[in-house]
């Protein structure tokens, strides 16, 4: 498997690619689980391996690729995370997601568009690079995955329209409680605690995900320590009471994400 190391801010299209044979690993498996079903063939888990023959090693603040490039490759988080940001024409900024370890990224590449953000690494990060041309072949043999893939698309347009509905319908606390509240998800599901966790991203680029100014998040969380529900250090996270976070979350019964 080749590793390719970025030091600066570019599109990650703009390395030479080298095919190398595949390298069958335990963290193919946890991309299986993702993309293929469990009743899949061991010829068709292979198959899905020998296009997994990249891992882009992505440090801090750099890209790995940039809004207006064509989407050639579907990705998927190894370890690290990252920032999706979109830019408007006016040079507005706006924080469209968070992707974490053992999660798909750049799903543009499904609908054949150029990639709508960027996506900038929070941490040192690595990610595998799908080619994916040869993954829609293999989606035409193969029900299940190209059934994945359908899904994925389908998770990404639910949680905009989630993600609208918040902006709308809920006040600056209420929209940081829903947020903390996914993290809290995404950490439990990975086996981590789902009352502290450390934050990968800034309060600024919370602010910018979740539609209120840097100053309104200082305020929103020391509101929601004050009704004794979360506290913030820092980056560090504490859940002092998850039932009553969600109830607050629940008055307006944001779409489930």
């Amino acid at each position: 498997m080749m590793l390719i190391t970025t030091h600066q801010t570019r599109p990650v299209m703009s390395f030479p690619l080298l095919p190398q044979p595949s390298v069958k690993t335990a963290d193919h498996c946890a991309i299986r689980e993702v993309f293929l079903s469990s009743e899949c063939s061991e010829q068709v888990c292979e198959r899905f391996d020998e296009l997994i023959t990249h891992t882009v090693r992505i440090a801090k603040g750099a890209e790995l690729y940039h809004a207006g490039v064509n989407a050639r490759y579907l990705y998927f988080v190894r370890s690290g995370s990252f920032k999706t940001v979109l830019v408007g024409e006016q040079g507005f900024s706006l924080v469209t997601g968070f992707p974490m370890s053992a999660e798909p990224i750049g799903l543009e590449a499904i609908t054949g568009e150029p990639h709508v953000c960027s996506a900038v690494a929070l941490e040192d990060s690595e990610v595998y690079m799908i080619p994916y041309q040869r993954l829609e072949q293999l989606a035409r043999e193969v029900p299940s995955l190209r059934l994945s893939l359908s899904r994925m698309l389908s998770r990404e347009i639910t949680q905009g329209q989630s993600r609208l509905y918040t902006l709308w319908h809920y006040n600056a606390e209420e929209r940081l409680a829903i947020f903390m509240l996914g993290l809290s998800k995404r950490f439990a599901q990975r086996g981590y605690s789902a009352h502290r966790f450390l934050l990968r991203m800034s309060r600024e680029d919370i602010a910018l995900s979740i539609g209120v100014r840097s100053e309104t998040i200082c305020r929103a969380i020391a509101r929601l320590r004050e009704m004794s529900l979360m506290a913030v250090e820092g980056r560090s996270v504490e859940i002092m009471d998850l039932p009553l976070l969600k109830a607050l979350c629940q008055r307006g019964q944001t779409p489930e994400s």
